[in-house]
Parts: structure tokens; C-alpha cells; sequence
């Protein structure tokens, strides 16, 4: 039978009640002389053949071996057929108080367990008058089975009325309390009678609904129960209950109407639950999952300490502030170990919603508010404080309204986290119990050191990331040029900037490289990858190319010999000398791209040559924008296809613009688009080179950061000038050098070197001679009067002179020594005509000033 159909069919008389149960009338001597239908309904004997015969007949007393019919305690159903099992089983234990369990023999024949209580008639004496056939007493007998189920009945009812925690209450049409259990009384913290025929909304002012889609009054969810008949389930209701008039609850309510048998409505029942732990331990369990979304996003130190403060106010505090250490802040690494007076701290979050609360915790040197002390002001805590215990201790501290806990890695200390808590204000003289509790409870203090260990986690994992990006970018302003000396060839400008803090340090790079000739290489690179490995192969890639610029290579040549020093073989690349080459190394130099020109301020010629890299702009006199259609090679180390050089020639005042795909690539428009953006301000004017580089990355990256880092080089050309400039052809034959020697004394003489006059008769003396012995005609001789004194003999030979020391008894090979002895510099520069072998020398002091 269903719960419903149970309900509907209950009788609430007891089973030995006389208007229900079996009834005998029985005489003094216990022969029956009445015998009621429900006797007929138990037995099986109609009252006809019950009359005269005795009790006996009926009933016998329990076997003395104890053994019983089966299922003879069971409640009898109305048709069921009749028991069967086992035929025998143990006694059914103690008779109810008051009564005597005996053994019915029913009219089929089978037996059955009864409750018996018999009752004296008024008037019936002692017993006596035994044959007078007077009714002396009433038996009353009912299945022990069924009085068993009413027991049980009983006991539910009794233990929901005094043990049940859930909290019972009958109001009636009028919503006044009628009834309640134990449970709804300790809840209220008076006895019934104080607070019988009070309305539901006296006993909780102030308290609503907070589930969605609900009435929020008590009242109106009542009513629409009494109303619709409809039961409601698991409604929350929020309120302060009188026993406890400090804190906010929370409760699990369901609500039902009530009628009698003749489905009258009397009233309304209330179950109500208190969750306020399932709440709490819920919003605990909420704000981790909230505090491991929101605390790390980016790996800042500062930004992670200020998503500490805001995530945990004011779902857990009224105040929250974050002191990180300086060292920790500032470049990323870990405070020393000492005494909590050594740990140097910074206030770097800080976030609170009630002033007062804040005041609890504030630091006795809390710094000058807005001083430019790093936009974070120091503080320092007296001793004794909760944060000064902290730190001495290393764990966390709790005292009163206020929880300290450390961000602990390993062994060290990272900062503190301080949580203060505020007395909640009042209305009319009643705490209000918004927000967490005054103090902290066990839980919410594991809760806390929770928090501050995982936020200690994404702290060091920023501080982690600030120190390699700060290593990463020393060492990139380290290796790319701090300063660009003067050139005669052309003006410079550049412009570098890194990338953003999400994709690290990468590795484009730029230089300006001195030539032979007063000429000047400008290159371009961009290594695949970001971080400190990038920075570090940027560096050996700028550094070989300086080297083999100071060889005068072309530029083809000098991507052919890049090329090679990065496809170099595995066992020849840096990598442990015990252990496999460095896969890093591979990965980054392989794919490079370079960008190399020469510039030539004699001849106005510009050579250029790429390794995969985007082509240079040229910005002609009049404004006219042109991107060379410049052989596009492979990036280094792929290999396979040759380098091709492009010569052009430029007019003075022409621009060359070297830059990098950070610069016109992005996210939100393509390298077509960006190119475009360029030319039309290089196109534009400007007052200075400066001023132009500013105006290309204010337009081209507008934020100033980008997910790729960008390096601009502009270069306006220059011509020297025809009186700075000297040359001559000779031919081949021995008296070509007495004749060069006379040119360049008397070039000299004009120029108002004269001091130089000795030094350059022997080194033009040397050059020449040694190109009409070993080189071939016709010769070039060239003077250049720029920063220093150049000197270039140029021949139609392609072997170059070896500086040695030549021995006591050699009678040549000195010449080229003495040469080296009187110049700063000297080198070979080799031309598809030949080579030039030229020199460097400084001006007399009175002529540099």
C-alpha cells in the first residue's frame, strides 16, 4: 500500500479501542454471552455459534515451550489468503502493559496471535453468580500484529514531537502558531506556551525567502498553501532566529496543508531545517573555486596581490591587505631569511568596504599616502602586532577581529595577507548580520591559510616570471646598441620596444656597424621565440654578424657565411659537453631572419641583401615611398637557395627604414595593411629622425606593447663632399711610387695635414709598391679626409697581405709591419675587380679640436 493510500484509509482509534476492536461479553464464568461483529471479523464465529460456549474455546494461553504459529503477529488483510511458512517460530516478547497476549484458534482452524484486556461491567460484583448467565466482563481483543504497527505509529509521532531536529509547527488558517515540536522550541528558546498563538512574522521580523520565484514573506507563502492546497519543498528562508539574535540563519523550509476526515482545512504545517553550515561550508567551498578563476590571471606580482584583496572582500572580510616584500616586488627574487625587522615590505593591495575595519590592521610607518616611493609605500608593524608574530613565527596569527596569514613558499616568507573582520552595524539597537561573522572560526581560519597558499603559489610563479623577464631584458639592453656614435655616412634614429608581459622577451635586434671607406652597415634581425634563450641567441647572431661586417663581406656573402654558422652540424652547437647538443639553440637560430645593407656616402650606392625578412622602405627626397622588390632569401638556417645582393643608388636626403614584423604585424590587420600604415608616415614630414620614429610606433603601436617585441632603424643618407675626397689612377710600374707619394703629400698639404705627411709617404709607399710587385694594374689610390685620415689602394689582385714578425736575417716582409705600427686600423676590402687595402689614421690633436 502507497504512503497516500495509507493516509486516506487511516483509522486513528487504537486497535483495542471498543468501537473498533473484537469485544466478548463474558459472564462470571467466562462462557460468552456476547460476541460483536468485529469478534466475527477476528475469529471467524458468528455470534450464534459464540453463545454459551467458553472462553477456552477461543482462547488458550501461550504455549509453554514458547514456540508460536508463523506470521501469527501480522496484521490480518481483508481476502488475503492465510499465512503459511515455517510452522512455528520465537515468542513475540512482552505483552504491552495492561494487557495478555494469548493464542486464538480462528474458525478455519488456524492460530493466531491476540492482545487481550478485559474490563469489569458496573454491577457485576465480584464474579460471582456463576450460573446466572449475567454479564459480569468485557474482553477486548485486537491482532498483536496491528497493535505492534500502532505502537510504531506512536513512537514516530512522539519522537517527531520531542527527538526529530527538523523543526515542526501547525499554524492555523489565521497563521497563528497552534502546535510545535521540541526541535521548533529550541529554535524560538522559549517553551510553547510563551509564544502559542503567535504569528509567524512576530517570531521572525525582519526574515524573507530568498529561493527565486517564491513569495519572500512567510505570510504570503503560507496563504498561497492554505489557498492552492499545493505543498511547497526545500524553500530558503534567511532570518535571525531569537535564540540567536547575533547571526543570520539560514533554513530549508517546506510547507503543507492540513485537513481533517471530512477534508476540512485547519491549517498549515511548517518543516523547517537550519543549513546555515551546509551554507557556509558552500560559500567556502564557492570562494576557493572563485579565489583559483580570478587570482593569477597574469604573472605579475602586483596584479596578483591586488586580486587577493578584491576576490576575498567582502565574501570573507570587511578589510583585506597584501604586504609583499620589496626584493620580491621589485626584481622577483626571494626575501632574505631573519628576523621579521629585516623583511622590508611594500603595501601592494589593499581593498575594504568598511573604513573602521581597515583601521584595525594599519601599520605604524604605513608610508606617505601618494609618495612616489615605487607607487607602493612601505609599512612596518610594531612589535607584538598580529603581523609582527607572524613573521617571527612564519604562520599565521589570529587575533580578536583580526586573522594574519603568511605567503609561505618552501622555506621562505613572500609577504603577508591581513583579513580584518568589523562589528556589524546596528539598526534600532539590533546587530544587522550582513556579511561573514565578527571573528573567525576554525574553518574559515584553514580556509584562509587555503587562500593565502594558493595565492602564495601564483605569486611565486609571477616572481618566477619577473625575474627571467628582468634577467631576459638586461640582457637584451646589454646586447642590443646603447649608443650609436656619429656617422658620416647617414643620420640614425631607432627605436626598440619589448614585448608584452605575456609572451616574454623576444629577439629582434638592430645595429649599426662602421665600414671601411667611411661606409655603414645597417642591419635587421628577428630570432623565432621569446624568453631568455632568444635573447641570448639574438646576441650570438648580432655578435657574428659584427664580426664578419668587420671582414667588409658583402651582404650576400656575409648571409651565406649566417647561413652556414647556424646550419651548422648538431655535435658543433653549443649544447653540455657530456650530453646531447641543446635542442633550445636549434629551435630558436633555426628560422631567424636578417636584413643587411651597406651604404657607400662616395658613390651614394646602397647594398642590401634579406635572409626571409621584410624588405626596407626607401623614403625618397620628395616624399615618395618605395618598398624594394629586394631578392626575399631563406630564413638562416634552412639552407638550399642562394643569397642575392640588389645595388641601388640614393639621393642625398633619401631615408632607409629597417624594421621588424613586430612593428607592422598584428592581431587585428595584416603585414599588407600595416606596411601601408607605415610608408604613410614615413611620407609625412618631419622635424627630426626622432620625431619620425615616434610618430611610426605611436601609429603602428598605439599601446606601446605588442605580443611581439618591434625595432625600428631609420637612416637619412649623406654625401661627403668633393674636397673631402681624393683619388687617383696609376699604373702598374715601379715609378708609379714615387709619383703617389708626391699626390698624397700634396693632397695633404691642402687639406693642412702636414703633420700626417711622414706617416702617409710610408704608407702609401708600402701599399703601393706591394701592389705593383703582386697585384696588377691599373691601380686607384684614394685619400678621404672625414673623422680620420683614410688611405685605400685598390689593385686588380685577389691575394691579400699577411702582417708577420720577419726574423734578423730576412731581407723583406717588414713593411707591412711598420704600416701597422703608424695607422689605428687596417684592413683588406675585396670588389668584384679586386681588393683595396686601406688605413686608418688619427688627426693631430690640434686638428680634432
Amino acid at each position: 500500500m502507497s504512503a497516500t493510500r495509507a493516509a486516506d484509509a487511516a483509522d486513528f482509534r487504537g486497535p483495542l479501542d471498543i468501537s473498533r476492536a473484537a469485544t466478548v461479553v463474558l459472564d462470571g464464568r467466562d462462557t460468552v454471552v456476547g460476541w460483536s461483529p468485529a469478534a466475527t471479523a477476528l475469529l471467524g464465529y458468528s455470534p450464534r455459534e459464540a453463545a454459551g460456549r467458553p472462553l477456552s474455546a477461543f482462547l488458550a494461553p501461550l504455549p509453554a515451550d514458547g514456540t508460536l504459529p508463523a506470521a501469527s503477529d501480522r496484521p490480518a488483510t481483508p481476502g488475503a489468503p492465510a499465512p503459511s511458512g515455517p510452522p512455528a517460530r520465537p515468542g513475540p516478547g512482552p505483552p504491552p502493559t495492561g494487557h495478555e497476549i494469548r493464542l486464538a484458534r480462528h474458525r478455519d482452524g488456524h492460530e493466531l496471535l491476540v492482545v487481550t484486556t478485559l474490563c469489569p461491567l458496573a454491577g457485576a460484583g465480584d464474579g460471582g453468580g456463576a450460573g446466572d448467565g449475567a454479564p459480569g466482563r468485557v474482553l477486548v481483543a485486537t491482532e498483536l500484529g496491528e497493535l505492534r504497527q500502532w505502537e510504531s505509529r506512536l513512537a514516530l509521532l512522539q519522537g517527531l514531537a520531542t527527538q526529530s531536529p527538523v523543526g515542526l509547527a501547525i499554524y492555523d488558517t489565521d497563521l497563528r502558531l497552534t502546535w510545535s515540536n521540541t526541535a521548533y522550541e529550541r529554535e524560538i528558546g522559549k517553551s510553547l506556551a510563551e509564544y502559542l498563538g503567535m504569528r509567524a512574522d512576530e517570531l521572525y521580523s525582519g526574515g524573507r525567502f530568498v529561493t527565486p520565484g517564491y513569495p519572500s514573506t512567510l505570510d504570503a507563502v503560507m496563504h498561497h498553501v492554505i489557498d492552492t492546497g499545493e505543498p511547497i519543498l526545500d524553500l530558503h528562508f534567511q532570518g535571525i532566529p531569537p535564540s540567536d539574535p547575533g547571526t543570520e540563519h539560514l533554513w530549508s523550509c517546506s510547507y503543507y496543508r492540513l485537513e481533517d476526515a471530512h477534508g476540512h482545512v485547519f491549517g498549515v504545517c511548517e518543516d523547517s531545517f537550519d543549513i546555515s553550515d551546509r551554507q557556509r561550508a558552500q560559500q567556502r567551498l564557492a570562494l576557493l573555486v572563485e579565489v583559483g578563476r580570478r587570482i593569477g590571471t597574469v604573472l605579475d606580482v602586483v596584479t596578483t596581490a591586488e586580486e587577493i584583496a578584491e576576490v576575498t572582500v567582502p565574501e570573507f572580510a570587511a578589510a583585506v591587505r597584501v604586504d609583499i616584500a620589496r626584493v620580491t616586488v621589485m626584481s622577483g627574487e626571494l626575501p632574505a631569511t631573519g628576523s621579521p625587522a629585516a623583511m622590508d615590505l611594500l603595501r601592494v593591495g589593499e581593498h575594504s568596504v568598511d573604513p573602521a575595519a581597515a583601521d584595525a590592521a594599519e601599520p605604524l610607518h604605513p608610508g606617505a599616502p601618494g609618495s612616489p616611493v615605487d607607487r607602493y609605500p612601505p609599512v612596518a608593524y610594531p612589535p607584538g602586532s598580529p603581523q609582527d608574530r607572524s613573521l617571527a613565527s612564519g604562520g599565521l596569527v589570529l587575533d580578536d577581529n583580526v586573522l594574519v596569514v603568511p605567503l609561505r613558499v618552501g622555506g621562505s616568507v613572500l609577504g603577508l595577507v591581513t583579513f580584518v573582520r568589523s562589528p556589524r552595524p546596528r539598526v534600532s539597537g539590533r546587530p544587522l548580520a550582513h556579511g561573514p561573522a565578527t571573528t573567525f572560526d576554525n574553518g574559515e581560519v584553514a580556509l584562509a591559510d587555503e587562500l593565502a597558499a594558493r595565492a602564495a603559489v601564483c605569486i611565486d610563479n609571477a616572481r618566477r616570471f619577473t625575474r627571467e623577464r628582468s634577467a631576459s631584458l638586461a640582457l637584451q639592453r646589454q646586447l642590443l646598441p646603447h649608443h650609436v656614435p656619429p656617422q658620416s655616412a647617414v643620420d640614425i634614429a631607432y627605436r626598440y620596444l619589448p614585448s608584452d608581459d605575456v609572451t616574454g622577451v623576444g629577439g629582434d635586434w638592430f645595429d649599426v656597424i662602421p665600414l671601411s671607406g667611411t661606409r655603414v652597415g645597417l642591419v635587421v634581425g628577428d630570432v623565432v621565440g621569446h624568453g631568455l634563450q632568444a635573447a641570448a641567441t639574438m646576441g650570438r647572431l648580432r655578435t657574428s654578424v659584427r664580426a664578419f661586417a668587420q671582414l667588409d663581406m658583402a651582404p650576400d656573402e656575409l648571409l651565406t657565411r649566417l647561413d652556414d654558422l647556424v646550419g651548422q652540424p648538431l655535435e658543433e652547437r653549443p649544447g653540455p659537453r657530456d650530453g646531447p647538443p641543446s635542442d633550445a639553440y636549434d629551435e630558436l637560430t633555426t628560422g631567424a631572419t636578417c636584413l643587411y645593407a651597406v651604404y657607400d656616402p662616395v658613390s651614394r650606392r646602397c647594398v642590401m641583401a634579406r635572409a626571409g625578412h621584410l624588405p626596407p622602405a626607401v623614403v625618397h627626397p620628395d616624399g615618395q615611398v618605395t618598398f624594394p622588390d629586394l631578392p626575399a632569401g631563406p630564413p638562416l638556417g634552412l639552407g638550399g637557395l642562394p643569397f642575392e645582393s640588389m645595388e641601388i643608388e640614393l639621393p642625398v636626403g633619401s631615408l632607409l627604414a629597417l624594421f621588424t614584423d613586430g612593428l607592422v604585424e598584428a592581431r587585428d590587420h595584416d603585414i599588407d595593411q600595416g606596411l601601408d600604415a607605415l610608408g604613410r608616415v614615413l611620407g609625412t614630414p618631419a622635424a627630426s629622425l626622432d620625431e619620425l620614429c615616434d610618430r611610426a610606433v605611436s601609429a603602428l603601436v598605439p599601446d606601446a606593447t605588442t605580443a611581439d617585441d618591434t625595432a625600428l632603424l631609420l637612416a637619412r643618407t649623406r654625401q661627403l663632399d668633393e674636397s673631402q675626397v681624393a683619388e687617383w689612377e696609376l699604373p702598374a710600374e715601379a715609378v708609379t711610387v714615387g709619383r703617389a707619394r708626391e699626390l698624397a703629400t700634396g693632397r695633404l698639404a691642402a687639406w693642412g695635414l702636414e703633420e700626417l705627411s711622414f706617416a702617409t709617404e710610408l704608407v702609401v709607399s708600402e701599399l703601393v709598391t706591394n701592389a705593383v710587385r703582386y697585384g696588377g694594374g691599373p691601380l686607384r689610390l684614394r685619400l678621404i679626409r672625414d673623422r680620420t685620415l683614410l688611405c685605400e689602394v685598390a689593385d686588380t689582385g685577389h691575394t691579400s697581405p699577411h702582417l708577420r714578425h720577419s726574423a734578423e736575417d730576412d731581407e723583406g716582409g717588414r713593411g707591412l709591419f711598420i704600416v701597422a705600427q703608424l695607422v689605428q686600423r687596417w684592413g683588406t676590402r675585396y670588389t668584384p675587380a679586386g681588393k683595396t687595402i686601406w688605413t686608418e689614421q688619427a688627426f693631430p690633436p690640434a686638428e680634432f679640436d
